[in-house]
């Protein structure tokens, strides 16, 4: 049988592939394999690496972009949800206030009250006075006092048809006759530009001290009796001075007026023209 030379040639080609696979097969060429394979690898690697850095290079602006619209997305998100807390938490205080309204309503039975929301607070410094959203179409008349949960807080002093002012018990021209527990002793609480509030003509023989209660009396026909006003905080006595004086430390909060209780079943009474005309009268 005669073979061409090209025969011979793919011979031998496989006889050489066959040997190789033997020799891999049988683990000879594992030395050989990994010398000529790392030099590959790590060329291959480095051509990975810049590739992939490139790509990132280009990439890069988009990615910072997305990243932008999503910060600004986060971003008003979480406003939203702090607008949603501070509206709860504002819910949450009213339903406080009204709540303690409620109860002052229900402790004392014989007063009949009207809610109203505080809407604008004296800006000077020499007035103290709320305005309040109801008007004489509510009912309402001067002279009505206001209280809150914790107690007195003033007066009306002017209507319209829609608001009222409410002078409150801080103002300077204040003046209210009170009772001082457990003493019983009579005074009358004045206030001040500084919005302090303080008691005079407390009778020398009276024995008042620190945290006695101060209440009106329901003298002088301006106020109900026994609407809690607040506690002494300090009291003055002299020897040769006439009465005792005393600062009072209210119950109100007057920086936190919101929501206020207007006593409507009450009429003031208009003594001043039976007093003498030198003979102030609270």
């Amino acid at each position: 049988m005669n073979f061409s030379p090209r025969s011979w040639q793919n011979l031998t080609v496989v006889l050489i592939v066959i040997g190789v696979l033997a020799l891999a097969l049988g683990g000879y060429l594992t030395p050989l394999s990994g010398t000529v394979l790392e030099p590959i690898l790590t060329v291959q690697n480095w051509i990975s690496t810049r590739f992939i850095a490139f790509q990132d290079f280009f990439n890069a602006p988009q990615d910072l972009a997305i990243l932008r619209q999503r910060n600004s997305e986060l971003e008003a998100e979480l406003a939203n949800l702090q607008t949603e807390i501070i509206g709860l938490q504002q819910q949450v205080a009213e339903i406080d206030i009204l709540s303690g309204l409620v109860d002052f309503s229900r402790a004392q039975p014989e007063i009949e009250t009207k809610a109203a929301a505080v809407i604008a607070v004296d800006p000077s410094p020499f007035l103290k006075y709320v305005i309040i959203n109801s008007g004489s179409d509510d009912g309402l008349r001067r002279g009505m006092p206001i209280v809150t949960a914790q107690g007195l807080a003033g007066r009306i002093s002017a209507v319209t048809a829609t608001a009222a002012r409410v002078q409150l018990i801080t103002d300077p021209a204040a003046s209210i006759n009170v009772r001082i527990q457990p003493a019983e002793a009579d005074a009358v609480m004045l206030g001040s530009i500084t919005g302090e509030i303080s008691l005079d003509l407390i009778s020398q023989d009276a024995d008042v001290e620190p945290g006695d209660l101060v209440l009106t009396s329901g003298l002088g026909g301006n106020y109900p009796p026994n609407l809690l006003i607040g506690q002494l905080a300090s009291v003055r006595q002299e020897a040769t001075a006439l009465f005792q004086t005393a600062s009072v430390q209210p119950v109100v909060d007057f920086s936190r007026l919101e929501i206020v209780l207007i006593i409507i079943n009450f009429q003031p009474i208009d003594i001043e023209p039976l007093i003498p005309e030198d003979s102030p009268v609270p």
